[in-house]
């Protein structure tokens, strides 16, 4: 696709690479295929290859209007079409240039800003998120139906393993994860602790993706130097690796050497930070699994878009799973987003309960036991009107806790 960039925006930090992808796209429409507000909603403009071509318009001088703003909230940054496509284009990097060259010109409804500042004041922070959390637990007899279901449980207590191996590995322990699911993180470092492996727990804190996709770039580079500093010391060390269970904080970790590669004092760091990080099933996949009995259970499994589509690890979890004796049901289009996609279900709750209707219908068809996935938003996100219980799958292998 030939483009034209507006000499504007010459020193935008993503116009090379969002230059890039607009000329890879031939205008196939592979993706819209693979997208799932296409698939709902029908309209060219919400799916993939329409909204290359509001961000085209974008990035070539039109201005930004509130429908075109619109249609690009409204993408889910799954990745789908990323998977679909044939040509490589990298559509995730084009949208983030796209939402923050309109972002630059509009200015959102006060009911939007307000709710933007709200979640970036409350969710990057578990010593805030907590207590909420606990106030909400003893309203919820007063709350609304609709706000009751999304009050998670009262968190048990977690043990962790002390650290008695010569194997050390940090552990990524996020911000909404070890507020509303402690036990996750706990399980994984128990885990590992039987493959001989000892987890340093770090600091809990934001990897910068909340901030990422609210269009707050300076406050999502500063969560990343954060926990850049946070991690090196212990990398310096010699640890192995950085242990992710979450696969969305995954993605953008992941992400870091590409989003600091302009920074003199961060991106030799930041680089190695990204190669450092592994996902939790990479880091099984690699151990002898034969340490890790497990009782065998049907189960579906929710294959997050960040693990398949951002990772590009389809598959992996499955593989291990059944490899465990575990008993995996099959899902249809299993390529496709739950809904959850970080704050969209709180930003766009009639599409992301749509979808997540949708999910559960597939995952469900089967009558598993229970349902695992491997993202802390999409597990609360399926709890809250799932049948079956919903875990993390690492919990599924933490011996006698499960």
């Amino acid at each position: 696709m030939q483009t034209q960039i507006d000499p504007s925006l010459a020193g935008h930090p993503d116009i090379a690479s969002a230059q890039t992808a607009l000329q890879r796209c031939v205008h196939c429409g592979f993706c819209n295929a693979a997208c799932p507000t296409y698939r709902l909603q029908g309209d060219e403009l919400d799916g993939p290859r329409g909204r290359i071509y509001l961000i085209k318009q974008l990035l070539e001088g039109q201005a930004a209007t509130a429908s075109t703003q619109h249609h690009l909230d409204r993408c889910l940054s799954c990745r789908a079409c990323e998977s679909a496509c044939p040509s490589g284009v990298e559509y995730g990097r084009l949208l983030d240039a796209g939402r923050a060259v309109a972002a630059g010109q509009l200015r959102r409804p006060w009911r939007q800003r307000w709710l933007r500042r709200a979640l970036l004041a409350l969710l990057p922070y578990p010593r805030r998120l907590a207590p909420l959390a606990a106030l909400a637990r003893l309203a919820k007899p007063l709350l609304p139906t609709v706000l009751q279901a999304k009050v998670p449980a009262k968190p048990a207590p977690e043990t962790w393993p002390p650290l008695r191996h010569r194997r050390r590995m940090l552990m990524l322990q996020g911000c909404v994860q070890p507020a509303l699911a402690p036990g996750i993180n706990a399980a994984a470092a128990r885990v590992l602790d039987r493959l001989g492996i000892s987890v340093i727990q770090g600091q809990s804190g934001c990897c910068g993706a909340l901030a990422h996709h609210l269009d707050e770039r300076d406050a999502a580079l500063d969560a990343v130097r954060r926990r850049i500093d946070a991690w090196w010391p212990a990398l310096q060390a010699g640890a192995e690796a950085i242990v992710i269970t979450a696969s969305g904080c995954g993605t953008m970790v992941k992400d870091y050497a590409y989003l600091l590669r302009d920074d003199p004092d961060y991106a030799d760091k930041a680089a190695r930070v990204a190669a450092a990080a592994k996902d939790i099933a990479e880091i099984i996949q690699a151990e002898d699994t034969a340490k890790l009995a497990a009782t065998p259970r049907k189960i579906a499994f929710q294959a997050p878009c960040s693990l398949q589509h951002g990772q590009a690890l389809a598959g992996v979890v499955e593989s291990l799973l059944a490899g465990l004796g575990f008993e995996l049901t099959p899902v249809a289009d299993a390529g496709l987003c739950c809904g959850s996609a970080g704050s969209y279900s709180l930003l766009q709750p009639e599409l992301s309960n749509r979808l997540r209707q949708a999910k559960l219908l597939a995952l469900q068809a089967e009558q598993p036991e229970l349902i695992a996935t491997a993202n802390i938003g999409c597990l609360l996100h399926l709890r809250e009107t799932g049948q079956e219980p919903v875990l993390h799958w690492i919990e599924l292998l933490d011996g006698p806790n499960r």
